[in-house]
């Protein structure tokens, strides 16, 4: 009862059907051995050889338990960075998307990835870099199951209770881009000396962030991992809430990669958030640490309930074959999400029109003066609740319907092409080059890296 071996698990069978149990563990090579049933006394009776050796009420172990009393004190503040150093308005950005897309956090991870074996039997229906989730189908059913793990220890060392809950929506999301509906979560807390009341406020939040951003998106927490003292030389890593969640495919056909698929297709941007762009969260971005080095500030808002909403959007639209493919704004912001629909296409490209959108921001370009939406901030910032589709033109007043019915806009972005990559903004083109250049840097960067540490 107290052993702490691994690779087990505790299951409670529907009674009398305890011998199919034990027959599904047999065909994959397990064991499964019953060892008791549930009571209605609510005490807690451990039998040895028949003889009672120990007697709890339920209760009292599972929720009255002694608890840790560490003292907590909430660390130093991030340095706050209210002005970003935006570039001027019209300024070509290729080089910066260059260096973007060769960053650890962004880079293809196929070089670790394909050292592994990905195929699960003949069941895996989407491997690694092929979607936003790997999916396997479930045998003997329509259904399939997409699973996907999710985490940054950046915006946890910013703001651990929203940084965790981020991470949460972020690996829902992607679950939902395959057209599987999250149903349940697991997490691995990696932090750094909890005597140390400064982790130990990190931790504390990260908890509440992910129970209440599980709460919201329905995924309860099934099980998980705390991994305490991760540091070196007295310095603790950041914190970093790794979040798995699992999602559910009721037809397996509905399934949905990340990679564009024809070409002449409209790109959409499905938008569950705020209808405005401008966001003074940019300094906790990946392009802020990438191109000057920046960890300041904090993550972007999050706003539940339109996370909650874009899932439904997304698994309705998969569920009706309404979209070519889906994938997430994250890590990179827009123009990453869109290089990476292409990457994984036969040939593909995309040529991309961006417009300004809401009022004059807060922020201000690099001369100082008020500007609207930076182009930066436009193509780089990071704010949740959003996805990019490919919809056959013929489909795009289904795909309206559909997002209608969750508060979720949809708004064309652009078309998948073939040729060079573009992006425009307000009329400039602030990122052209070729598609394959730009593939090569993102998938060749990572491994150059390790190979050359």
């Amino acid at each position: 009862m107290l052993s702490e071996s691994q690779e087990r698990m505790l299951l409670v069978a529907e009674h009398g059907r305890e011998r199919e149990v034990v027959e599904a563990f047999r065909k994959w090579g397990l064991d499964a051995l019953e060892i008791g049933h549930i009571t209605g006394d609510r005490m807690l009776r451990v039998l040895d050889q028949g003889r009672i050796a120990a007697e709890i009420p339920a209760h009292a172990l599972a929720e009255e338990g002694p608890r840790y009393r560490r003292p907590i004190t909430q660390a130093a503040g991030a340095r706050m960075m209210p002005v970003f150093p935006f570039a001027r308005e019209g300024s070509e950005l290729t080089e910066n998307f260059k260096r973007l897309l060769s960053s650890p956090a962004i880079a293809s991870k196929q070089w670790i990835t394909e050292q592994y074996d990905s195929m699960i039997g003949t069941n895996t229906r989407v491997g690694p870099g092929s979607g936003d989730a790997g999916v396997l189908r479930l045998k003997g059913t329509k259904r399939a199951l997409a699973i996907k793990t999710d985490g940054n220890g950046r915006w946890a060392f910013l703001a651990p209770r929203l940084g965790a809950m981020h991470a949460v929506a972020e690996a829902a999301r992607n679950v939902a881009c395959t057209g599987a509906r999250p149903i349940a979560a697991t997490n691995c807390l990696n932090f750094g000396n909890p005597e140390k009341p400064e982790v130990m406020w990190q931790f504390t939040e990260a908890i509440e962030g992910i129970a209440e951003a599980c709460r919201v998106l329905e995924t309860p927490i099934t099980g998980g991992n705390v991994s305490f003292y991760n540091e070196t030389l007295g310095q603790p890593i950041y914190p970093t809430p790794v979040l798995g969640v699992l999602g559910l495919i009721e037809d397996a056909d509905c399934t949905l990669g990340s990679a564009f698929r024809d070409e002449g297709d409209v790109i959409v941007l499905l938008d569950g958030g705020p209808s405005s762009p401008n966001d003074p969260a940019f300094a906790s971005s990946e392009y802020a640490k990438t191109i000057h080095g920046v960890v300041a500030g904090a993550p972007p808002a999050m706003d539940l309930v339109a996370e909650k909403n874009l899932i439904e959007c997304l698994v309705g639209l998969a569920a009706e074959k309404a979209i070519r493919s889906a994938h997430d704004v994250s890590d990179g912001g827009l123009a990453v999400t869109v290089a990476e629909c292409c990457f994984g296409s036969d040939g593909l490209s995309a040529a991309v029109r961006l417009r300004a959108e809401g009022p004059p921001s807060t922020t201000c370009d690099e001369a100082g003066a008020p500007g609207e939406s930076p182009s930066e901030l436009a193509l780089f910032g990071e704010r949740g609740a959003r996805a990019v589709v490919a919809v056959s033109p013929g489909l795009l007043a289904r795909v309206n319907r559909i997002a209608a019915q969750w508060s979720v806009r949809a708004q064309p972005i652009g078309t998948v092409t073939r040729g060079d990559f573009r992006i425009e903004y307000k009329g400039a083109t602030v990122i052209q080059g070729s598609t394959e250049e730009f593939c090569q840097i993102w998938s060749k960067s990572l491994g150059q890296a390790i190979e050359g540490s």
